[in-house]
């Protein structure tokens, strides 16, 4: 099982970035999944979640509204697309399945938000 986080830089506030996560060694099409982030110093939280077949999606409060997750079931990668980025963003980011027992986390990718 592994989890590949890619697409995080340095933005400007207000700025955008589409983050990809490439999943193997497990049925991802057949499981929820998430991504989460961890800003330095706190706990690892939820950021958005879709269905199996992405027909249903849940957002945190903080996000609603600015970021999109989806997948793509036949290349077996999940994505967000961040806009209107704001400092409070800056964390790693990591994607794993919804439900527990998650699966061994990956690397995460590091978004930061900065003038």
């Amino acid at each position: 099982v592994q989890f590949v986080e890619s697409g995080g830089d340095l933005v400007q506030p207000g700025g955008s970035l589409r983050l990809s996560c490439a999943a193997s060694g497990f049925t991802f099409s057949s499981f929820g999944m998430a991504w989460f982030r961890q800003a330095p110093g706190k706990e690892r939280l939820l950021v958005a979640s879709l269905t199996s077949t992405g027909s249903v999606t849940h957002y945190a409060d903080s996000v609603k509204g600015r970021f999109t997750v989806s997948r793509d079931n036949n290349n077996n990668t999940l994505y967000l697309q961040m806009n209107t980025l704001k400092p409070e963003d800056t964390a790693v980011y990591f994607c794993n399945r919804l439900l527990t027992p998650r699966l061994p986390w990956g690397l995460g990718t590091q978004v930061t938000v900065s003038l």
